[in-house]
């Protein structure tokens, strides 16, 4: 992973963006030699979100079925075909 400070990020913007979409390698942001964040690709970005999401989702369940917020699957089965009706 790369490091840039902010100013260079200002100044070397488009070669800095340029070899992001290249080499796909997230870039650490620094400002006063603290890190102040990071520069991602468009794609990596989008992929992150959806695993994000996708974990929610996994946890979500888990804690419905801690809860005793589960159904059978033949139970699932009669509640959509009522639904359906």
């Amino acid at each position: 992973m790369r490091t840039h400070l902010v100013t260079t990020l200002k100044r070397q913007a488009t070669r800095i963006l340029g070899q992001l979409a290249k080499d796909r390698s997230p870039v650490l942001v620094t400002q006063h030699g603290v890190p102040a964040a990071y520069l991602v690709d468009v794609d990596t970005f989008e992929a992150l979100q959806d695993r994000l999401r996708l974990l929610e989702g996994i946890v979500r369940a888990e804690r419905a079925i801690q809860a005793g917020r589960s159904a059978t699957h033949r139970g699932a089965r009669r509640r959509l075909k009522r639904w359906l009706e």
